[in-house]
This record gives C-alpha cells, structure tokens and sequence, in this order.
C-alpha cells in the first residue's frame, strides 16, 4: 500500500472546466470534485452588464461581500474611538463644557464632526446600517446554499484519484463489492456522510464521503452573531436607561425621574417603563487594609438596603456589593463608589441655628481626602440686619497626620483622625441667577472672605465637636459628626442579555469555522487485468492542511484490514533460448 501527499501546487482548481475532447458522461472531473466546499459566493471582478443594473448589481455584491464586511467593522471600531477619547453630551454635559474650554481650536471642527454625539452621528449611523446590511446581504444566499449542500450527496470519484492532494492504492484479493462495503461501513462509523456511485465502464464502482459541515455551519453562526450583537447594540443605544444617586446613610432613593442626580437614557426610552421600587441606606461597610505594603487597599465594600417593590410592598433587607447589582424587575442596582459628609450646623449673629445638614464630600485620591462646599443660601443677616448667603470651601481628611507633618492629605481612607479644614465667605452665591452649579464647588466671585483681625484670610481646621467662631459676631459653625455615603447607578439595558449570547455565538462559531475542516474522500476499487483488485482512496480539504493525509492513511489502514494487501506476482522464468543468446 503506497501513500501520496500532494502539494498544494498540485491541488485541483474547483473552477476549472473538462477538458476538451473528454467524455461528459464518464466520472467527474478534479473541478466538481472539489466543488461546494464553500458557500463563499463568487465576486464579479467588474461590473456585470450595460448601465445603472449592471453597477447596482456590481455593487451589491461589493457591499455583501466578506471583505466589505470586515472593512466595515474595522471602520466601526474605528469610529468608536472618538467616543472614548472626547467627553459625550448626553453622558457628561459638563464635561463637554469644560473641554470646548480648553481646546477652542478644535471646537468647530469638532462640532463639523459630531465629536461631541459620537454614536448618534450620520457617520458612524451610516457605517453601522452599512455593515447590518453587508452582513445580512452575505447570510442569506450563504444559508441558502448551505441548506442545499445540507440536502445533497457527496458527488462522484472524480477520474483521476492521484491527482488528489492526498492519495493511496494498494492491490488486494478482496472482491470490489466487499471493498466498497468495508470503507462504507467505516467511513460511516467516523461519521462520514457516505455515498456509493457507479462508475462509468472501464472506472468502477465508488464510494464518496464527505464530512466537516459544522464549518460552514460556524460560519454561518458566526456571522449570524454578529447581527445580533449589532442588533443588541442598537436596542441598548434606544431603550436604555442609566442614572446616578447619591444617597446618604439613612436616606433612601425612589426610582422616579426626579430623584436622580443624573439621568441619561436612549431615544426611544419611556420615563412610564421606569420600574417602582424604593430603597433606603441602613449601613455602609468599608474595609481596608491596616498595615503592610498594601495598607490602605479596600478589601470589601457593602451596602446594606431595605429595598421595596411598587407602591405597596412588603420592605425587605438586602445587600450590594461592588460587582454584585441588586436586581429589580429588569433594572441592576449597581454600587459605585462612597466617601463621607461631615454634619454641619451654622449659627447666626442671634445664636439662631439657620443651617444643620451632612454635607457630601468629593474623594480626590484613594486615602478619600475629600473636597466640597457648604452653601447657606437662606435664612441669614448679618451682624446690621442685611440679608446674605454664607459660603465654605471644605477639605476633609479621615485620617490626618497632624499639625506640622504636611498638608490636609489623607494617611487612610478610614476615620481614624477625622480633620475639617475651612475657609469662610460671605455675600451673594450666584444660586439666584437661574444657571447651573457644582454642588462641590463655591463660586466667590461675588463674595468675600471673612478676614482676621491683622487681615489675614480667615480659616480654621475642626475636629468632630469643634466650634468655629466666624470674626466680627458673624456666627458659628459647628463639625457636629460625621455621616458616610454611597453612590449607586441604576440602569436598564435590554440589549445586554442578547448581546452577551451573540458573543458566545460569535466565538463558538469562529471556533467551528477555524478548527474543523471541511473535505471528501473517495474510496475507488476494480478489478484488474489479472483479476486482482485494485482499491484507489484519495482525499480533497476546504483549504490545504497536513490533516488530510494523516487521516486519509488511517483511514486507508483499517480499510486494509478487510482487504489486505495481495503478494506481488512471481517474475516468470526466463527460457533456455533466451539465456543461451545472454551467453552469446
């Protein structure tokens, strides 16, 4: 038994024709051997037809082809990245303020290109339409033709097996009829699908057997996938919804439009599919690392709720932890971040309490030194009866190091040594003019510093239970506590479930169409001029590999088995006349 491994070189073209002068009705040729081993359709090298027909039809096939396809996806991660590097207006609106600020240059550019709504511009719009319809457009004929493979046969032995990339014969005793048997019944035990031909006379009886569908099944499912995260893209970008809350321990949060910070959701979003329920604070749990190289690195954060469903239901506890959202009718309760809000009370020149609320403050580095501003907007007269707001810049610090041991920087993100540093102002806020304010920052442009009495400007830093007594009999302000918050995102994506079966898909799709190769084989056997058998078995992958003929060989060995190899004949002896000429 002898073995041939062709090279790639020698590999039969799946398109080329008959040649001229052979008969049509005899075995197939190399060609429709290796025909529909792909569902690839075949592209037009130009323009098929005369006029507006033949270039629609030539670009159709452009855009439905697999190159197009992935061009257009490139160009969609592409595109993508604008929308990271450059603040978005419907995520950060201040942000975006804030960054036409500083790069005025680019403004109008910028804005030409719809920098600021990345996703909802008509560009990145036309890139994704493009590609929906590129890959739907490749689908459709390939699932068609798919299902036609599906129905049909593995086609005939084509007439000449050593052609073959993979190749071998051996002579056996063994009838034909057997032969073809033994390599039906173990092609089909290797889940081939099988099918006997005959033959044309003079070429024999066949066996052909074709396996490796799941190929083209992984890529058909791959690119089905595809279509479903874009689809599951689209409907995340329309119908979701995400908002921000803070909320400090012992309040609670209702999940209406108006108890949100922030509120962002898609084009197609009803504020009426805002799920009811409610929450409150109970307890925050944070805890840290105490010592050693890491300290200070958080180890667990918790926030314990008491959570209840619509209008009327039962409060029930729960838990929400980093990574592990709260889930509620379809929306996720998800925990962000914490910090803590020192309890404040202010006094007029009168001794009256005007103010007493937990100001939030906002972490500025890992050890949470925090900053913020407190903001008496009403309520207050100075020392001559005249109306006016007070304003603090705060710095808090949970663990200070101490006088004389560097700034108000935090040493540990817990409490060990609560600080509240605080510079005083008096005037007019700006609240009343209508615009939009940092809760976190004070605007002094309309305001004065409170001064000592040789002129410096007046500020003092507080311990939880210190007074600060404002100069002139202006009043007090009091560090009475201290109060920890949480920040929590509740969001609604329905795209999300969707989206993350159609990356499974897509990676078990590539998986098939990668690993698993789609080929034929062919076992041939007839009788020879000397009565002996002779069994042909040959081989055809989708795409070359060294596979093909490691399989072909075993394949041919338990073949073989059945009907092993017949002796070669014995040389006939050589006549007397014959030797004495050889003396001569």
């Amino acid at each position: 038994m002898s073995t041939t491994d062709k090279t790639a070189g020698t590999e039969p073209d799946a398109g080329t024709e008959p040649d001229a002068g052979t008969d049509q009705g005899a075995e197939p040729d190399q060609g429709a051997a290796g025909a529909q081993l792909s569902t690839a359709p075949a592209e037009d090298a130009a323009p098929v037809g005369i006029g507006v027909l033949g270039w629609a039809r030539w670009f159709w096939r452009q855009l439905t082809s697999m190159r197009v396809a992935l061009i257009l996806l490139f160009l969609l991660s592409l595109g993508s990245i604008p929308g990271s590097l450059v603040p978005q207006t419907h995520i950060d609106p201040m942000k975006v303020a804030a960054w036409k600020d500083e790069h005025a240059f680019w403004v109008p550019l910028a804005e030409k290109l719809q920098l600021f709504d990345v996703y909802s511009s008509v560009w990145f719009s036309a890139i994704y339409i493009l590609l929906f319809v590129s890959l739907i457009g490749c689908i459709v004929p390939r699932t068609w033709q798919f299902v036609g493979q599906l129905r049909g046969r593995p086609p005939a032995a084509p007439r000449r097996l050593d052609r073959m990339p993979a190749y071998t014969t051996w002579r056996t005793r063994t009838a034909p009829e057997e032969v073809l048997g033994h390599a039906r019944t173990v092609l089909a035990g290797r889940r081939f699908r099988t099918e006997t031909h005959t033959g044309a006379p003079g070429y024999g009886n066949s066996v052909a057997a074709e396996k490796g569908y799941l190929r083209e099944a992984g890529n058909l499912v791959f690119h089905i996938a595809l279509i479903a995260i874009l689809v599951a893209f689209a409907a995340g970008k329309l119908y979701k919804s995400e908002g921000g809350k803070l909320v400090l321990r012992g309040g609670g949060f209702a999940n209406t439009l108006t108890q949100y910070d922030d509120f962002r959701s898609g084009a197609l979003f009803d504020t009426a599919d805002l799920p009811p329920f409610s929450f409150s604070l109970d307890r925050f749990d944070a805890t840290f690392e105490e010592d050693g190289p890491q300290k200070g690195t958080p180890r667990d954060f918790k926030a314990y709720v008491t959570l209840t469903k619509g209008a009327h239901g039962t409060p029930t506890p729960a838990e929400i932890e980093v990574n592990e959202p709260l889930e509620v009718d379809g929306s996720k309760v998800f925990l962000l971040g914490h910090g803590y809000a020192p309890i404040i009370s202010v006094t007029d020149p009168s001794g009256k309490e005007i103010y007493r609320d937990a100001v939030p403050m906002l972490p500025q580095d890992a050890n949470l030194t925090s900053a913020g501003a407190i903001k008496v907007t009403d309520g207050y007269r100075n020392k001559d009866g005249v109306t006016e707001q007070l304003g603090f810049s705060a710095r808090f610090v949970p663990t200070f190091a101490g006088k004389g041991h560097g700034t108000m920087a935090s040493q540990f993100p817990d409490a060990k040594f609560p600080v509240l540093a605080l510079n005083a102002f008096h005037g007019s806020l700006g609240v009343d003019s209508g615009l939009p304010q940092n809760v976190y920052q004070l605007d002094t442009r309309k305001m004065q510093q409170f001064k000592k009495e040789n002129g410096d400007p007046f500020a003092e830093m507080l311990r939880p239970g210190d007074t600060m007594t404002l100069p002139d009999g202006a009043g007090t302000v009091k560090f009475v506590g201290l109060e920890r918050w949480a920040t929590f995102q509740i969001s609604q994506a329905p795209g999300n479930g969707l989206a993350l079966g159609g990356a499974i898909a897509a990676i078990a799709g590539l998986a098939a169409s990668l690993f698993i190769q789609r080929r034929r084989v062919w076992v041939r056997a007839v009788t020879g001029p000397d009565g002996v058998t002779v069994v042909e078995m040959a081989g055809l992958g989708r795409s070359e590999s060294a596979k093909l003929p490691e399989e072909l060989a075993d394949l041919a060995a338990t073949v073989n088995q059945q009907a092993p190899t017949a002796p070669d004949p014995e040389p006939e002896p050589e006549t007397e006349a014959s030797e004495e000429g050889e003396r001569g």
